[in-house]
């Protein structure tokens, strides 16, 4: 069974209409369906009502904090802790900061199961879907 089948829809969340429509299209050419939204707010009306198999979600959208938010929002959820849920970042290279959510002290503290850095490369994306499967 391939990663798609297992991790059928998508919900992906960027305020990057641009960004937003080129990874929708990389992750549809891997067979996901993929559901977008444009903000906070939006991706959790859509989160809520599609009841995605894995999120992907920008860090600064409305707001600098805005990404964390909708993955605390989402992680609170009975559906949100059991399906994959990662944020989509520039800012390693905006700022050189490096988020990390290796451990589980910083997983708390971010409230998500992986940081993928801007652009996406979707092998390092389907081994992150499947190491969380595998866990």
């Amino acid at each position: 069974m391939s990663i798609a089948e297992k991790i059928k829809t998508v919900l992906l969340v960027d305020d990057d209409i641009d960004l937003l429509e080129q990874n929708r299209v990389l992750l549809e050419s891997k067979g996901f369906e993929v559901v977008t939204a444009e903000s906070g707010k939006e991706g959790l009306e859509l989160f809520n009502k599609v009841k995605p198999c894995a999120a992907i979600i920008d860090l600064i959208m409305e707001e600098h904090d805005s990404g964390f938010i909708l993955c605390h929002k989402i992680k609170k959820t009975e559906h949100g802790k059991k399906i994959p849920v990662f944020i989509l970042t520039s800012a390693t290279y905006d700022t050189g900061f490096k988020f990390s959510v290796e451990t589980d002290e910083e997983k708390e503290w971010i409230k998500c199961d992986g940081i993928l850095n801007k652009p996406v490369v979707l092998d390092e994306l389907i081994m992150k879907f499947e190491n969380f499967l595998d866990n």
